[in-house]
This record gives structure tokens, sequence and C-alpha cells, in this order.
């Protein structure tokens, strides 16, 4: 899981890049996932231990943050679709990196959690 989390780490600071340099943003905000995605890189370094007290302890701070994530920016899933629907909204590209963002943090909370339960099933 460790290499998983960098990767979501490294696409996170992607995305926070794009989408700060994207047309019409420029706002500090556009790097949150950056963010994010910085502390997702570190946590998924600090897993590659051997000691496994303290992976597994990295771990659940990582989808713990990776939920917070989910849940600070799934309001954009709303947004997106409001949008695609043909309602205007004041930061379309805003709603699409939150949903992007969104998404990669389900999908890693998912694998998380599907991780978790395959290792405690290992372990009895």
């Amino acid at each position: 899981m460790a290499k998983i989390t960098i990767t979501f780490g490294v696409l996170l600071i992607l995305l926070g890049v794009i989408g700060y340099l994207a047309p019409g943003i420029h706002s500090l905000t556009a790097l949150i996932p950056a963010v994010f995605g910085l502390v997702l890189v570190v946590l998924g370094f600090l897993a590659r231990t051997e000691n496994q007290k303290k992976r597994m302890i990295v771990m659940h701070i990582a989808v713990t943050v990776g939920l917070i994530g989910f849940l600070g920016t799934v309001t954009g899933i709303y947004h997106f679709i409001r949008m695609e629907t043909g309602h205007t909204i004041l930061f379309p590209a805003m709603a699409e990196a939150q949903t992007v963002m969104s998404l990669m943090m389900l999908f890693y909370v998912l694998l998380c959690v599907r991780s978790f339960i395959e290792a405690r099933r290992n372990r009895i």
C-alpha cells in the first residue's frame, strides 16, 4: 500500500499544480490537492518500513487523510453534475478539480479498506 499511497500523492500534486496553472483559476486554493498529495507522499515513504506496527499506524493515518480529502471535496461532484446538466456555476474549473480529487480519494480509501481487510484475514 505504500507504493499506492505514493502514487496517489504524486497524482494529487499534479492535479493541484495543473489546477493552479489552468486558465482562470490562479488561486492558492487550487493547490489544496497538492498539499494532500504531499502529505500522502510523505506518509507513503514512512510506510515503507519493516516495522509492522509503524507501517500500520502510518497507513491508518494515510487513509484518514484520504477520507478527509474525500469529505472535503465531495460537494464538487454535486457542482460538476449541476454544471453538466446545464446549470451555471461560478467556478467550473474548481468543480472539475474537486470532482477529480473527490473520486481519487474515494478510490484510495476503498483500496486501503480492502487492504486492511486482507491484512486482517491473513493475520488470523
